[in-house]
């Protein structure tokens, strides 16, 4: 893979991980709390907010569901993300 692909998808998880953890932020919910609600364990969602994970579609839907936001927001807001 190219280094300016991989440096696209690494900054895509990233702006997805800072959306996350903003409306986690914004809900007043700790790491655990959403990964509970999620059916996850805490890691795993500090690792997604870090930019560390690929989640699959439906881990993301779960998160979203915890996050009591819908996934097209989500999916919005990190295409219109900027560092």
């Amino acid at each position: 893979m190219r280094k300016n692909q991989q440096h696209r998808k690494q900054e895509a998880l990233i702006s997805l991980g800072v959306v996350l953890r903003h409306r986690r932020i914004e809900l007043a919910l700790t790491q655990d709390e959403v990964g509970k609600a999620a059916g996850l364990h805490r890691t795993y969602v500090t690792d997604v907010e870090n930019g560390l994970r690929n989640v699959s579609f439906l881990t993301l839907i779960r998160i979203a569901n915890a996050l009591q936001c819908p996934l097209s927001l989500i999916i919005g807001d990190t295409e219109n993300h900027k560092e």
